[in-house]
């Protein structure tokens, strides 16, 4: 497509990080690539009950939530540790911002 830019180094092929303007839902890269994504996405914070309340225990002992507990896994592929917590704690305000997973917690949800 014209003015279409090319895929750079280091790119993984998958949707853009900014919300655009209002724009159909499937963007303007392959509809079969967007679905993916968004299944991938759910697959990655659906975890079994026992695994679910495992960690929500663990991350409730640090004075975390459930999804920093869990996005700390994800991303850095570590179980947090108490030496962790003021680092993970000090990038709440910067994920609020954003708009990303901050203070949430699992207590109350029905877990399935």
């Amino acid at each position: 497509m014209p003015g279409e830019r090319p895929i750079g180094i280091g790119h993984n092929g998958g949707p853009p990080l900014k919300e655009r303007k209002r724009r159909a839902a499937t963007g303007s890269g392959n509809i079969g690539r967007y679905f993916d994504w968004r299944f991938a996405h759910r697959k990655a914070w659906k975890k079994p009950r026992e695994i679910a309340l495992r960690r929500e225990e663990k991350a409730s002992a640090l004075g975390l939530t459930y999804e920093e507990y869990s996005l700390e896994i994800m991303e850095r592929g570590y179980y947090p540790q108490p030496e962790h917590v003021a680092t993970i704690k000090s990038k709440r305000a910067q994920r609020r911002k954003d708009g990303g997973v901050v203070g949430q917690s699992l207590k109350g949800m029905k877990l399935s």
